[in-house]
């Protein structure tokens, strides 16, 4: 056991090359289309919903929550319920956590594949989905947590390592780019009068701070992430 453990070890904090700029910039367009096309959204948006979740329910531990479960919907929705004080900053953390954790992870990828820590991130991916697997509680989205898991956790024991970094910036950019949309949703949602009972009505009611501000506020943070991510991942020449 002690043999196998080291050898994970050594695996995931190995370091791989990162592929070229072109090939970089290449990966980007194929996750901005995955983004863009609505039939590939429909498959696409579960690894938002997935981080969007995640992010609820590790702010619902840290504020001192008791989470009670996870659940995600064939639809691509997902809910996140926990127990506690039903105001005050850490209610406002946990439900601010969902719009923003997308574009938190991308960002925090993006650093990760910067330092040539590809296999790792794919590692921290497969143990991360196993947490939340702990405290999921419908039968689709355990299938959809044991699936990616799966995934991420074959893909990074079995593949080369440029596949795996390959794979490793897909991720990246997929989170980065896709993490702007749910807001962009929710806002046409509230326009339509069809928004009642999200997170950003939940904010709207304990802060008083219009739903527009927040939705505002999501907005320009998750587009701050993928700017900050893209010169991370594409750093622009100087001179």
């Amino acid at each position: 056991m002690g043999e196998v453990l080291s050898q994970i070890w050594s695996r995931a904090t190995a370091s791989q090359p990162a592929p070229e700029p072109a090939i970089v910039a290449g990966i980007a367009v194929l996750a901005l289309g995955l983004v863009l096309v609505p039939r590939a959204w429909t498959v696409t948006r579960h690894l938002v919903t997935i981080s969007h979740e995640g992010g609820h329910a590790l702010l619902a531990v840290l504020t001192g929550r008791r989470l009670v479960g996870i659940r995600l919907h064939a639809d691509t929705s997902g809910v996140t319920l926990s127990r506690g004080k039903p105001t005050g900053l850490g209610m406002v953390a946990m439900l601010a956590a969902g719009y923003l954790a997308p574009a938190v992870a991308g960002l925090g990828a993006a650093l990760l594949l910067a330092g040539g820590h590809s296999l790792a991130l794919l590692w921290l991916a497969a143990g991360w989905l196993s947490l939340m697997l702990l405290q999921i509680r419908n039968a689709y989205g355990l299938l959809v947590l044991v699936l990616c898991g799966a995934a991420a956790g074959l893909a990074s024991w079995y593949l080369p390592g440029t596949t795996v970094s390959l794979l490793a910036y897909l991720l990246t950019w997929l989170l980065l780019f896709a993490a702007p949309k749910p807001v962009l949703e929710q806002m046409a949602q509230r326009r339509r009068g069809a928004a009642r009972g999200s997170d950003v009505d939940q904010l709207t009611r304990l802060t008083h701070v219009p739903a527009l501000l927040w939705e505002l506020l999501f907005l320009l943070a998750n587009i701050a992430g993928l700017v900050v991510g893209f010169l991370v991942l594409l750093p622009i020449p100087l001179g």
